[in-house]
């Protein structure tokens, strides 16, 4: 007889809500590929070294409720005052309809990164729009779809004036009033680089003929607004780049440093409706000239026409580039901050220009009347030219305020003993502001203040120029408008709402409710990064925990959670490698062994932190060529840095050799670096710590449920072993990081850490056992996957025991020449069925990459099975002569509803079989917005702006 407290258990247990398969569907799936049980198919599919003896040290599963509770005392151990430190961050009122339809809704955060453009059109129109306004306010004309965050724009900007001078000027100068933590990340970038970092007082920012370029901030950290104009002509004259590092709503009244002669302008769009989140996620921008275009970083949205002669936007130039040139890629970044550069757009259109000015405006006045008031009081303005920042000289020191902040709640930021720094924001009211007239002992009386002339913008840096003139961002102010606007935009786009998005190294996996819930708290989301630390300890006790499970699966030391992207964890593990060698006094260890499979971003981060790439083989069979590894760390021992893996493989293969390769490595002086974009196949089941990797980055946004939000964000912390752990990454304003510590590698301390909460709700609801089976499932689907569709299409790569990892990769080469299809013309197809295409020409051309993950039911697996399997008899017929090689189903893939319903119709098969290829597909079609997209004309006409209206008529 059970228990009470077996009885009384939760019912809203996690584990069975993540897990799509039931335990009967788990038997055929299993009878199907011919496997006894769970536990003998990992069996034939992991090597028997590296399998794990124990469990992880989780805990148990738990209830969704009692594991929101949990977090949320957590979370409410975080003292959330009214803060204005400013620094690059502020408050921001989320607009409700931005909230709701955006923010929290997964028709937008589950979407993929818009490869495949004819279903990714809603987004890709959000991009532009953010693009265009960004572009708009900085007076330059071309902007990438989001960076990072502030201090990493920078960085890729110093990096960007040195390729544009071709690597002959190795000097980069800094103005010493720009944020301390973009200055820090930049030192850390320029380390690897070779670049040498100058920083100095603003009046003697110079450069000479070793410059390749400059950074000034404008307004500076401190708030002042000092003409950008003489540095930038002087660097110029000079032969250098300017970068200028700005704020998007300070530009809406100033001069905007395009039209100052910048070449490059940087900066955060945070304070367009996106909460601090204690330090992310947040999208960076990136805006520069039409010389430059090639070299501009990250992702770019341009216009283009599909088949029919229609507007069509596509990823321009940049897409997955890393992939082509690996390492000469122009950067290693593949996750940007797609969902909060939607946000910030959304944010300018709902807004407009005069609703941006009128904000702008506002929060200027807000810190006049503050100047007045406590000039009055006695304290001293620094500067009269000022937008929202003040620099107070604080009479009696600011000792003499420590009583009244804490009785008030206000932080301010605390430059020395003498000055603090005071930034306003949208969301100051009047009764903020009389708390900070009271901190420093002036009156409350707004209306008796003098404010005018308090503090000003220059004349001569007044802006002047008209901004965000196109329609987009003047008819939507209404909010029933916008709401329809967004919803016509979601519309466009596939995501994990519609259907399974299976694609190879991604993981595309259930983002539950549960899980996202925390984000928006505003325990978590109003807590500014640079807080005092003692106001934070919510978040310290959640890092702490995740610190310690995330450590438990990988089997390291220690964790850094700052890395706020997977090729992000990439550089840091690098960085990390790097200090090690260095510190033990073997500077020359500048080799990194690369396998020819491994993602592009592997090369892209090793040159990025200093290091020769040296490719290995792999063999016929998609493993690493275990000899040739041999002879190139022999032939490079004395240089030898490390080695890049992803385990299982990039081909979705368990290699044997594994623990081989890590020790002929360190047989050789080296490190193993491992990729973990395939962790999904290693939870519960085996531990880079325990076959041989020194260090290793775990994709959050995979692996973890951060959902992919149509290309970012997400988090890449690294775990490392106890030799590594002193260099883990540190921070010049919150200390992070050992007693060796590199540089930042990102702005903020602990990351994107607001969305953190998401991968600590999914790791404590599932428990060690849950987490164990999700990966027993993910290697089950895969294979049960494999098996279906290997009857009719090649599987190209197997294990020793003919099994698949999580990830199978199937082979569409031998379709070029039997019917003149390929790879592309499948992906195309496979829109018309409702799915998104699984990972294309990589790491293999003319293949498709298939991950089907542990969180989709069997009857999903089976509809996208029976996709691909129609697909092939559609392929068979034009083999057969049957349907002609440029006039089939596939070839004029996908099909829009304005095609299948128009007046004539031409095509030897039928509008059915173009629409409908299956009956379930018409219980809930999903039509592609546009025909297929022209890539090589949207390259060769290089629009990354809104165009006027009639282009969309």
């Amino acid at each position: 007889m059970a228990t009470p407290s077996e009885l009384l258990r939760p019912t809203d247990t996690f584990v069975r809500r993540h897990l799509g398969a039931s335990q009967s569907e788990v038997l055929a799936m299993l009878e199907t590929i011919g496997a006894a049980s769970l536990d003998a198919l990992v069996a034939q599919t992991v090597p028997d070294a590296i399998r794990m003896d124990g469990a992880l040290d989780i805990g148990p599963q738990r209830g969704e409720a009692e594991t929101l509770a949990d977090l949320h005392a957590m979370a409410r151990l975080n003292e959330v005052r009214r803060s204005y430190i400013g620094m690059g961050y502020t408050g921001t009122i989320t607009p409700g309809v931005i909230l709701r339809n955006i923010l929290q809704n997964p028709g937008w955060y589950t979407a993929y990164t818009p490869y495949q453009a004819e279903i990714s059109q809603g987004r890709l129109e959000a991009l532009l729009n953010f693009q265009t306004m960004v572009a708009d306010l900085t007076g330059l004309p071309l902007c990438n779809a989001s960076l990072l965050d502030e201090a990493t724009a920078a960085a890729e900007a110093m990096a960007m004036t040195h390729r544009a001078l071709r690597g002959r000027r190795n000097r980069f100068v800094v103005s010493d009033d720009c944020h301390p933590q973009t200055i820090a990340v930049i030192q850390t970038r320029a380390e690897g680089l070779g670049i040498d970092v100058a920083v100095v007082p603003r009046d003697a920012v110079a450069a000479d003929e070793d410059t390749c370029g400059v950074l000034l901030q404008y307004p500076n950290t401190y708030g002042v607004v000092q003409d950008p104009t003489p540095a930038i002509e002087a660097a110029h004259a000079a032969g250098a780049q300017a970068v200028v590092a700005t704020d998007l709503l300070a530009v809406t009244l100033l001069r905007p440093p395009g039209e100052c002669g910048a070449d490059v302008v940087v900066g955060s769009s945070q304070r367009f409706g996106v909460p601090m989140g204690y330090g992310g996620p947040h999208a960076a921008f990136m805006t520069t000239t039409e010389a430059h275009k090639r070299h501009l970083p990250g992702r770019v949205i341009g216009v283009s026409k599909d088949v029919h002669g229609h507007t069509a936007l596509r990823m321009a130039m940049q897409t997955r580039e890393q992939h082509i040139r690996r390492e000469r890629a122009t950067s290693n970044i593949c996750t940007a901050q797609v969902l909060l550069a939607v946000i910030a757009g959304a944010y300018g259109v709902y807004h407009g220009p005069a609703g941006l000015t009128d904000i702008a405006t506002r929060v200027h006045t807000a810190a006049a009347v503050l100047a007045a008031g406590v000039r009055a009081a006695g304290h001293t303005v620094e500067s009269a030219a000022a937008f929202d920042t003040l620099t107070i000289a604080v009479q009696g020191g600011v000792a003499s305020l420590r009583e009244r902040l804490d009785h008030e709640g206000v932080n301010l930021r605390l430059i020395d003993d003498a000055r603090v720094g005071v930034t306003l924001d949208e969301t100051v009211t009047t009764d903020d502001l009389r708390a900070l007239l009271r901190v420093f002992g002036a009156s409350e009386d707004l209306d008796a203040v003098a404010y005018e002339g308090a503090i000003s913008i220059p004349e001569g840096l007044r802006r002047s120029s008209e901004f965000m003139t196109h329609p987009v961002f003047n008819r939507h102010h209404g909010e029933h408008e916008m709401l329809r606007y967004l919803k016509r935009l979601e519309n466009k786009d596939i995501s994990l709402t519609h259907s399974m998005i299976a694609l190879g190294s991604c993981t595309m996996k259930l983002n539950a409710t549960s899980e996202m819930e925390p984000v928006t708290w505003p325990e978590f989301g109003s807590l500014h990064p640079f807080a005092p630390v003692e106001q934070a300890q919510g978040y310290a006790a959640m890092f702490e925990r995740l610190e310690a499970w995330l450590a438990n699966i990988t089997g390291f030391a220690a964790v850094s959670l700052q890395p706020n992207a997977g090729a992000q964890g990439e550089y840091a593990g690098l960085m990390v490698i790097r200090a090690y060698h260095r510190a033990r006094g073997e500077q020359g260890r500048n080799v990194c062994l690369i396998p020819v499979s491994a993602h592009g971003t592997n090369p892209a981060s090793a040159v990025m932190a200093g290091m020769k790439v040296v490719v290995v083989a792999c063999d016929d069979a998609g493993n690493i060529d275990v000899d040739d590894l041999r002879a190139k760390a022999a032939k490079h021992a004395d240089e030898l840095a490390a080695v890049m893996v992803t385990y299982p493989s990039t081909h979705g293969v368990f290699e044997t050799s594994i623990k081989e390769i890590t020790q002929i490595v360190h047989d050789h002086g080296g490190q193993v670096y491992l990729d973990g974009a395939n962790m999904n196949a290693q939870v519960g089941v085996c531990r880079p710590g325990d076959y041989g990797a020194d260090v290793c980055h775990l994709n959050l946004h995979k692996t973890f449920c951060i959902p992919h939000g149509g290309g970012g964000p997400g988090m890449g912390p690294i775990g490392v072993g106890s030799h590594l752990a002193p260099f883990l990454p540190g921070h010049p304003v919150i200390s992070t990081g050992g007693e060796q510590a590199i540089g930042p590698i990102s702005a903020a301390p602990f990351g994107s850490a607001s969305i953190l909460p998401i991968s600590w709700m999914y790791i404590a609801m599932m428990g060690s056992d849950g987490l164990r089976e999700a990966t027993r499932h993910a290697v089950l689907y895969a294979n049960y996957m494999a098996k279906r569709i290997g009857e009719h299409y090649p599987v190209l790569y197997r294990g020793e025991n003919g099994r698949v990892a999580h990830e199978f990769i199937v082979d569409l080469r031998p379709f070029k020449a039997s019917a003149g299809i390929e790879a592309e013309d499948v992906a195309k197809r496979l829109m018309d069925y409702g799915f998104h295409a699984p990972t294309m020409s990589f790491p293999v051309a003319g293949t498709l990459m298939i991950e089907p993950t542990e969180s989709e039911s069997k009857e999903e697996l089976d509809r996208f099975c029976d996709a691909m399997i129609a697909i092939r008899k559609e392929i068979a017929a034009v083999e057969a002569g049957d349907l002609p090689r440029d006039d089939n189903p596939l070839k004029n893939a996908p099909h829009t509803a304005a095609v299948v319903t128009a007046d004539t119709w031409t095509h030897p098969y039928t509008r059915e079989q173009a629409a409908f290829g299956l009956p379930w597909v018409r219980d809930a079609k999903i039509w592609p917005a546009v025909g297929r997209v022209d890539n090589a004309f949207g390259d060769r006409h290089l629009i990354c702006s809104c165009p006027p209206l009639d282009a969309y008529v």
